[in-house]
Formats: structure tokens, sequence, C-alpha cells
């Protein structure tokens, strides 16, 4: 989802530092700059100090001038910027014969047509975990199969994340970190109202109660914030679908087929009503997109926000002036006790350009995994923790990042984060009860939008049939969306 993946981009320091992305901004909607920012870097280094590149071996790629267009954070992400351009200075340490040029264009599905037929596009650039089956079927990614069978790490990489742009057995992404949608309570809230801090291998119930007994309309206290516009709020709601036992779509006789009007669309929807009109827990504003909901969140205003952890956790420490006690970070509730704690699993990728050169597109490669289970990116990591600390600041780890957390380098970087006594401890408990279900791989920015507006329609009028409105739902995405895709 891209509110939510590309917002953990941008606010997830270790996963910018230790991947190639360096960041995004909330909604997808920063400007890139078309010609992109030549590094002052690269200045007089394109050929190195290695001889011509017009008589180097024809097989040697460090000593032939290549130029990418790397994909760089937003104007406001001014640390992380000082991260990537720290990264370019490395890279081009290694890599004199590499020219960069910077572009901070952000991946926009309305905008990515336009920029693959001008071939503005960046040599990679960052997608979302829906955008798999899309991107390879539009041609927009390059297949890297070949480049991915000969990366020394491979095997290291997250699975849970990675296969999600391995299709048909050939790779088009790597993995940048992921996450399972969580639910963030603001434990200080609860404290007041006297309202006990509910299991961690809570159900729907268990929410229902913790919510209704925080919320106070007349102080303008929400006891839980489901966003309510955008297609975050379809993506939201999508949880409850996933843990009531429900699917987005199955495929049959070669075609995709709308499923998410089924009893288990109903009870999710039931309990959504049941939030609004019956516990009276969610804001009388309820329109919120994914900012307004964890703004709300940071100012206090609501005891409970649902989305990727590691963004909401930074703007509650770093900005709202929260304790790490105070934020707890809990799986998504359970449909009932025993129930599996199902949280949208996605994550944020980086893909190459298909238009680059084959020297272009190997060049890139090599710099989206540049840091990856390096001792440089581990020292990186150690320096940014120690500015933070002097700047009296959180650092929040990803609940998830691109390599395996049994992996020796995972075993490599918890250690550097034992060293700081600021970075954000999930609790041990959670990894056990998380329950990721990946996002459907068809139109699901499509689902998720039609979904958004019957989640409108609920929250504004009480008495609403939600059988009759996801049949209605399930109609619009299957005529409109749907019945267009032919399945391979």
């Amino acid at each position: 989802m891209r509110k939510f993946s590309s917002v953990l981009a941008c606010l997830l320091v270790a996963g910018s530092l230790l991947s190639a992305c360096g960041g995004n901004t909330n909604g997808g909607n920063a400007q890139g700059n078309k010609g992109g920012e030549a590094s002052p870097d690269t200045a007089g280094t394109a050929t190195g100090n290695a001889g011509s590149p017009t008589n180097a071996p024809a097989d040697d790629i460090t000593q032939r001038k290549v130029t990418i267009k790397i994909h760089y954070p937003t104007p406001d992400l001014t640390e992380i910027r000082t991260q990537e351009d720290d990264k370019i200075k490395r890279f081009q340490t290694e890599y004199p014969n590499v020219e960069i040029v910077k572009d901070d264009w952000q991946y926009n599905v309305s905008e990515i047509g336009v920029k693959m037929a001008a071939n503005e596009a960046p040599t990679f650039f960052n997608t979302f975990a829906t955008e798999a089956k899309f991107l390879v079927e539009k041609g927009w990614v390059a297949d890297i199969t070949d480049l991915w069978n000969n990366y020394e790490f491979k095997d290291q990489i997250n699975p849970v994340l990675q296969n999600q742009f391995i299709i048909d057995g050939k790779v088009f992404g790597v993995t940048q970190k992921g996450y399972v949608t969580t639910t963030m309570i603001n434990k200080k809230m609860l404290d007041d109202k006297g309202v006990a801090v509910p299991a961690m291998d809570w159900t729907w119930e268990d929410m229902l109660s913790t919510a209704r007994g925080v919320a106070d309309a007349k102080k303008g206290i929400s006891g839980i914030a489901p966003m309510g516009k955008g297609n975050e709020a379809g993506w939201n709601w999508t949880n409850f679908l996933f843990e009531a036992g429900g699917e987005i779509q199955k495929i049959e006789g070669g075609k995709v087929v709308a499923t998410f009007n089924s009893d288990a669309g109903v009870k999710a929807l039931d309990f959504y009503k049941k939030l609004r009109w019956e516990a009276k827990a969610i804001p009388q504003d309820w329109a919120l997109g994914w900012g307004d909901a964890v703004g709300a969140f940071q100012q206090g205003r609501t005891a409970m926000v649902m989305a990727g952890s590691d963004g909401v956790i930074e703007q509650a420490l770093n900005q709202g002036g929260l304790k790490p006690e105070d934020v707890l970070t809990y799986p998504m509730p359970a449909f009932e006790k025993g129930g599996k704690h199902t949280g949208v699993l996605g994550g944020d990728y980086l893909v190459i350009n298909p238009n680059a050169t084959k020297d272009e597109q190997e060049m890139a490669f090599r710099y989206i995994t540049f840091d990856y289970f390096s001792d440089k990116g581990l020292e990186a990591l150690d320096a940014v923790l120690q500015q933070r600390t002097k700047d009296g600041k959180y650092f929040i780890p990803p609940l998830l990042d691109y390599y395996s957390a049994d992996s020796e380098f995972g075993k490599k970087t918890k250690a550097v984060y034992d060293k700081y006594t600021n970075v954000y401890q999930y609790s041990p408990d959670i990894m056990a009860l998380l329950d990721g279900k990946p996002e459907a791989q068809y139109n699901t920015q499509d689902y998720y939008a039609t979904m958004s507006n019957v989640i409108q329609e609920l929250f504004s009028k009480e008495g609403t049939d939600s059988k009759a409105q996801l049949d209605a739902a399930a109609k619009t995405v299957q005529e409109k969306f749907f019945d267009t895709i032919k399945v391979e």
C-alpha cells in the first residue's frame, strides 16, 4: 500500500540506510525533476583512474563509463538525503567509473506510464508490493534473474518479502523492508482512563472494549482511528476481512473473481459498524487519511491506530513527545480467541528500468545492494544511532527488514542495536503472533478505493446493509477492473 509502505521509506532510517531507498513522502505526490540532479561528487570521476573507458576490456564493467539515475529522497527528508549522499560517495569510491544522477521522483501508479513512455523514469525506482504483477505485465520492470542468481547474499534475503517480486520463477525487484499491519496503542491514555491493557493475544471484542473505554467525545478523544478516506480506508479494513477468513479475489478459469462480498466481509463490515455506532469509539471527524490518523495518535487524540508500526512510532516518539513505554505495538486482533492475528503484509521494493542498458542495469543492481550485508552498512548504522543519541531522538527499527532475522547479518545488526538505549524495543511476544497475508496481486489499489467509498457510507449513515454494500462494491470492482484481466 503506497501510503504506508512509502511512509516507511521516509521514516525507517535503517531501511533507508541499509538499502538504496532514500525515503518517500506520504501520498506519493513528490514530483521528480525530470532530468535529475547530477551529483557534484561525480565531476571528473566518471572514467576513474583506470584508463580510458573506450580502451577498456569489453568484459570489465568497472572499466567502462556508466551513468545511472538513482532513486533519491525528496527535499524535506534532509537526514535521509545526507545518508544517501554518504552512500553515493562510498559507492563512487569503489566504482569511480559510474556517474550518479539524482532523481527524487516517487513512484505513483498514475505517473509511471507517462514516465516510461517519455523515457524519464530513473534507472531504478521504488515501488510497493501490490505493483509486481501490474509492472511486469506492462513491461515496466526489468527481469533481473541473472543478476539475482549471481548475487552472493541472495539466500540470506528475507524470503517472505522477496517472494512478492518473484513471478513465475523470475526476479523483478529487490526487497528493502516490509511490514505486517499492526495496532499501536497509547498505554498512557488507557492508564488515564483506568482501562486495562489488553492481552497481546487479543480479539475483536477486546479491541472494541478498549476503544469504547477510552473514547471521550466531549473532549475530542477517540478510542481508535480507523482510516476513513483515500485508498488507506480500504487498506485498513482489509485486515479485518483477512482475520475473519475472507479473501479479496480468486483465480477461476483464467479470470480474476471478486470474493470480498463474503460472510467474512459482512462480519468485518459489521465490526466497523460496532466501532462507529455502538461504541462511538472512532473520531467524530472520521474522514482521516494515513497522515491524519497517525497525527491524531501522535497528538494524543486517539488511543489506537492501525498501520505499519515504524512510521507511527517514529512520529509518536520523535515528534509527539511520547515515551517508548507508552507506545505499545500489538498484532492485529484475532476474530475470536484462538484465531490468527492476520495483518496485511506489504513492503517497499526497488525495481530496475527495462529501458536501461545492460551495464546500467547491472550498476543499478550493485547500487541497490551496495550496503546490504556489509560491515560498512553496519558502521553507517552505528553512526546514525550515535547521531540520534546526540540529538536526543529515538531510533525505530523496521519490524521486518530485507535480511532474515536469524541470518548472520541479522545477528550482527541486533548487536549494534543492543549498544544503544534509544532504540525502540518491540515486545518479544509479538513475532510469534504476527500473521502476514500478502496483498492481492491484481488491481489492489482499485479495490481499496472502492472499499473506501463503502467505509465512508458506513461511517456517515447509520443502518447500512453490509451485504448489500459489499455486493455492490464487488460488482463494481468485477466489471470495471477484474473482467479486463486475463490470467495467463
